[in-house]
């Protein structure tokens, strides 16, 4: 079902080394007409060689190049050319005529911005409202469709949302306002269930929103300087963000209070698993999961980057007197300010799209504001999964009684595969 291969390429002015993009290529024991269709999985940080969506897929007859994307450190840019390299050689391959991207989380963030490029040219990323231009990468080839399997907002918008607000001094972690504090109980936080007051919300997201601007203004004068040949290097300079980083654990208010993100604005098709689907409102299923109080964590807490990818790969700007969230929609975003912004990326996209939100987690919520965005593709869908955690599997913590969610998986990529062919064959 598998073999292993390396990619390889010269970069197009983003680098002078050849570029090798680890991949692993799942294709069906025994091929028929789904496996003509070839799906690119890759995430914009993490190791998808392995992921389970390339052996659902494989197992239903298409085939998935499953690849490993660059470093973290490296700008977006780079990574929408690394899934351009992986997605011609699977058009290379005998007998693929269709090539479709398949975004999750993160990994959404990178084919929505990799497909709107490869549809409108660079200059979709260019104009004066990005927070800074998408750098000249040569001509993408558009893929044939694309599915996002439970996106979040989008690289920026989740590194906002994570970013610690009690920070006072950008130079270390281990300074912090107790008044913003979200793990100080006197401001609500318990461990069994906290209870923030409107007004500590309040000034907790105004906060956030004001730091991240001032973080992408310290970083566009930092880009000036080493444009000028005044910076520390020639090319970029590093930076460490106290209190950065996105991973879960780190995400500072939503996930405390599951009245947040907790259900869908309009009534969508949530499959369940005896195969029935309704049509309803659709709720999150998600339980309460206490945060982790790691700003002054290096290795944790910190995102470490570089002034450039920062720019590129993890902000976006926000409105501080708009920025608000409550059950079912996040306000004051400018997603078009930034290409790590999925929301924003799938408005220039007319393929056909799948969008899927996973009820067993939060980030299942992005999936609606992605579809209402996705204005400019006349073949949309939008489903959501009962039970389904962030990556397929079900969400057993939230269940009522064993086994109430089922196959969460099985029923996740019947769906797609279904998706797949009624479109593509």
């Amino acid at each position: 079902m598998e073999k292993y291969c390396e990619i390889r390429r010269t970069y197009n002015k983003l680098g002078e080394l050849p570029a090798i993009v680890p991949c692993m290529l799942y294709e069906p024991l025994h091929p028929g007409d789904r496996s003509r269709i070839g799906v690119v999985l890759m995430h914009s940080d993490d190791d998808y060689i392995e992921f389970l969506p390339a052996i659902e897929l494989a197992k239903r007859g298409y085939r998935v190049a499953a690849a490993h994307v660059s470093k973290s450190s490296n700008p977006l840019d780079r990574k929408m050319q690394e899934v351009g390299m992986v997605a011609d050689f699977l058009r290379s391959c005998p007998g693929v005529d269709k090539v479709l991207l398949l975004g999750h989380s993160g990994g959404a963030t990178l084919m929505s911005a990799y497909q709107s490029a490869a549809e409108n040219g660079n200059a979709v990323f260019q104009n004066p409202e990005r927070i800074i231009a998408l750098d000249d990468i040569g001509a993408l080839t558009p893929a044939d469709g694309v599915m996002l399997l439970d996106s979040n907002f989008g690289n920026g918008v989740m590194s906002l949302v994570s970013l610690d607000p009690a920070i006072v001094d950008e130079e270390t972690g281990m300074k912090r306002d107790p008044s913003l504090n979200l793990f100080n109980p006197a401001n609500g936080y318990h461990e069994e269930g906290c209870s923030y007051s409107g007004e500590f919300i309040s000034r907790f997201l105004r906060a956030q929103a004001e730091r991240m601007n001032r973080l992408i203004d310290y970083c566009q004068e930092r880009v000036e300087i080493i444009n000028h040949n005044a910076g520390q290097f020639m090319d970029d300079e590093p930076l460490v963000i106290p209190g950065g980083t996105q991973f879960a654990p780190n995400n500072k208010l939503f996930p405390q209070m599951t009245g947040f993100f907790s259900r869908t604005k309009e009534e969508w098709n949530l499959l369940h698993q005896d195969g029935s689907v309704t049509r309803e409102i659709v709720p999150c299923r998600r339980i309460f999961r206490p945060g982790a109080d790691s700003a002054g964590e290096y290795g944790f807490g910190a995102l470490t980057t570089t002034v450039k990818t920062f720019l590129k790969s993890s902000a976006v700007r926000v409105n501080p007197d708009l920025y608000a969230y409550d059950a079912s929609e996040l306000h004051g975003i400018e997603w078009g300010s930034s290409y790590c912004v999925t929301v924003g990326n799938v408005e220039g996209i007319s393929a056909p799209m799948l969008m899927m939100g996973m009820t067993g987690s939060y980030e299942y919520i992005a999936a609606e504001h992605i579809y209402r965005h996705a204005g400019r593709t006349s073949d949309k869908t939008l489903a959501f999964v009962e039970g389904a955690g962030h990556n397929f599997t079900p969400a057993t913590e939230a269940e009522r009684y064993p086994g109430e969610f089922g196959d969460t998986a099985k029923v996740c990529f019947d769906y797609v595969s279904q998706w797949i062919a009624s479109r593509f064959l």
